[in-house]
């Protein structure tokens, strides 16, 4: 059963609950929190783009197109349309020899709301390039071209590469490949579905991978780098992972996926001397609300952000059409 993890406040009276379920293990494995049900099963969405990035750069492609560390964290990022995400997404896929139109992952419209403002005040419509996943896209077709296979079909799940990108979750969470189910993400290759404990696991491997092969530990080691280096490319100025890793400056990574989920890496520190890995799903899904609530006070808790960190995040203010405040959305858990 999912447990109630934010609540919705209109004055002083509740008005809806948002529940889920939060999951942290140490570097040893040992469990840290567990609210909820950490078995519970679903999908990794974005917060796998670390894992999807790795057979890339360990197959010799990233290096072979001369990806610099800002496209390596584009490349695992969710970014949000703006200039500099649209400028590097367009940069890689030229390294590599494609073109905007080679992409697969469809367009949307930026989740900057002033990139999409000014998008619309030109009248101009979004390519493929401002999909928040453009950057993971051009890394996918460089790789394919890398290692010689079709990069008409790069999404198929029956593809070369999506078939090692499977590989890399298994080895990563832990499990085997069979119990992974597949289903296609919205910008349309393959995503995994496992537990929620297994997100975390991976996330804890990713940031101390000292059990796999030296080029994956590698790339892992720089994949965190890049992520810690340039958080703005991460999510954007106005999204969750950018704010948490500029907040804890080079402490931690911090991935969400649609849906409601949020997946964070804390670096070893003197508190965690191992390292932390956090798995979170809010149960309905809520991107907006709950889950920046509820993240920020997961490493409040922890102690990894301060109580004066992100207090425009957490609780977060609800407004009404004037403006004005007129009540909050505030976490509700204190078991960690």
């Amino acid at each position: 059963m999912s447990q109630v993890l934010a609540n919705v406040i209109r004055g002083n009276t509740v008005e809806s609950v948002h529940t889920g379920h939060i999951y942290i293990i140490d570097g040893e494995g040992r469990e840290v929190a567990s609210v909820g049900d950490p078995s519970t099963i679903t999908y990794f969405r974005s917060a796998c783009k670390a894992f999807q990035l790795i057979p890339c750069m360990t197959s010799g492609a990233a290096d072979a197109f001369g990806f610099d560390e800002e496209e390596i964290a584009l490349a695992a990022a969710s970014h949000s349309g703006e200039p500099m995400h649209i400028e590097i997404a367009a940069q890689m896929l030229a390294k590599a020899g494609f073109t905007e139109s080679d992409l697969r992952c469809g367009s949307h419209l930026p989740f900057s709301s002033a990139a999409t403002a000014e998008m619309q005040r030109a009248g101009e419509q979004p390519t493929q390039l401002y999909n928040n996943c453009s950057g993971k896209h051009a890394a996918m077709l460089a790789f394919a071209k890398h290692i010689g296979a079709d990069v008409a079909t790069y999404d198929s799940p029956d593809n070369r590469i999506q078939k090692r990108i499977l590989r890399c979750i298994a080895d990563f969470t832990e499990l085997p490949e069979e119990e992974i189910a597949i289903g296609i993400d919205g910008c349309c290759v393959p995503n995994f579905a496992l537990p929620i404990r297994s997100m975390a696991k991976s996330f804890i491997n990713l940031l101390d991978p000292i059990n796999f092969p030296e080029p994956t530990q590698a790339a892992a080691k720089r994949i965190v780098t890049a992520m810690m280096n340039h958080p703005e490319l991460i999510g954007g100025s106005e999204r969750l992972d950018t704010k948490i890793m500029q907040a804890a400056e080079g402490r931690l990574i911090s991935k969400v996926g649609a849906d409601g989920v949020w997946l964070c890496g804390v670096l070893p520190c003197e508190k965690w001397p191992t390292g932390l890995g956090i798995a979170l799903k809010i149960a309905d899904g809520d991107d907006y609300l709950s889950r920046p609530v509820v993240a920020v006070e997961i490493l409040r808790q922890l102690g990894v952000l301060s109580a004066d960190d992100l207090q425009d995040m957490s609780p977060m203010p609800i407004k009404n059409r004037r403006g004005d405040g007129v009540g909050r959305v505030s976490a509700s858990f204190s078991q960690i």
